[in-house]
């Protein structure tokens, strides 16, 4: 397990790079903090997630609608996409993912040594990386999701060894990075400079920090030459004035007037037709691959042509609504939903689940839709 020892004017700091799915890391944490016997430990964990492992039931009391109706139902998803990744891989090695985080939080529960969670919270920095990736980068991230769910499956024992020797979540951070290169600012530089200014500003003159090993070379270089502020590393980026948001829906109309205007009103008439079928279509085969319940697929198909001219508006966000309306989890989905998604058929068995691969298909299938849409209108207009 890697450490580094890092001297400031005010204070020495030990860091700990631990490997997530490694036996050892847990009993490696635990003779770091013996050995070096800090006045102050830190972990990187934010609130919610400290929150999450001191209490596992706390899922019992998530409203699902709520989650909806506020938009972060793809943030969910992503959270639980990574749960599953590390739930199944600590299953193969018979760990516990976060062991070694457990083992620093009893340590300075029993020595009474000073706790600080210095990661920055989940839900900022998955809607600052979903907000940094333009709308093809996010076709892309979704389509990779849903390959993650139906390929989970197959771990091979080679991608086994070599998570041994890396942060779990620094590598599903990799394979995101992977499919969207401009969020791994986000996922990974970011919290290094953010978790580095929190770990400098401790009061603690002995400080040991336990992170990820995929951690350790930023989060030393940004020790050393610390960022001043990070209040901007916690803001949500505005929308803006949803201008470029505009641009999509402004091509379809002025085809669609085009049509009407400089061909015939058969040609418009024609062009809308198209419009609303393949969006509808698409949409509603996302739902039914979903698995939703009928009602849903009507909602999916009849609010794709609209939503899908209004950037503030999705039409999975209404399917997932009637999803949810129309069979409510209970709380015991709540609790067996870590079981449930470490296979691939529990992600459609369990309701909640359901629901959010109902939101992703469906505002999935609707995108597919409008471009497919797009193209048509467009060969129409030329060969009008």
């Amino acid at each position: 397990m890697p450490t580094e020892r890092i001297q400031l004017p005010d204070k020495e700091i030990m860091i700990v790079g631990t490997a997530h799915v490694s036996k050892s890391s847990v009993d490696e944490a635990h003779d770091a903090i013996q050995e070096f016997r800090p006045d102050e430990i830190a972990i990187e964990l934010c609130p919610n997630r400290f929150e999450v492992m001191r209490n596992p039931k706390g899922w019992q009391e998530t409203d699902i609608v709520k989650i909806i109706r506020e938009k972060k139902a793809l943030l969910l998803f992503a959270n639980l996409l990574m749960s599953s990744f590390q739930r199944r891989i600590g299953e193969k090695l018979g760990v516990k993912p976060g062991d070694e985080m457990r083992i620093a939080i009893e340590e300075a529960d029993a020595s009474g040594v000073p706790l600080a969670l210095v990661d920055r919270p989940v839900q900022v920095t998955l809607q600052r990386a979903w907000k940094s990736l333009g709308a093809w980068e996010k076709t892309r991230f979704l389509f990779s999701s849903l390959y993650s769910i139906l390929s989970m499956e197959e771990i091979g024992q080679d991608e086994i060894e070599r998570l041994k020797e890396k942060d779990m979540l620094t590598h599903a951070m990799d394979e995101i990075a992977k499919q969207a290169p401009t969020i791994k600012r986000v996922l990974i530089d970011e919290r290094d400079a953010y978790m580095a200014r929190k770990i400098v500003d401790l009061e603690g003159k002995r400080v040991l920090a336990v992170v990820g090993a995929g951690h350790m070379k930023g989060l030393i270089e940004q020790i050393r030459n610390p960022v001043k502020d990070i209040n901007a590393l916690e803001e949500i980026p505005e929308k803006g004035s949803g201008l470029l948001g505009w641009v999509f829906p402004m091509a379809v109309l002025t085809l669609v007037i085009t049509g009407f205007f400089f061909g015939s009103p058969q040609q418009g008439y024609e062009m809308i037709k198209w419009w609303i079928f393949c969006s509808a279509a698409c949409s509603g085969i996302g739902a039914l691959l979903a698995l939703a319940h009928p009602l849903t697929v009507l909602v999916a198909a009849v609010s794709a042509p609209i939503t899908t001219l209004n950037p503030a508006l999705a039409a999975g966000w209404f399917a997932g609504l009637s999803e949810a309306y129309i069979k409510k989890p209970r709380v015991s989905d709540f609790e067996t939903i870590h079981d449930d998604i470490a296979n691939v058929r529990g992600w459609w068995t369990n309701p909640i689940t359901r629901i959010l691969l109902v939101v992703m298909l469906v505002n999935l299938g609707a995108s597919m839709g409008a471009f497919i849409a797009m193209s048509i209108l467009t060969r129409i207009v030329l060969n009008g």
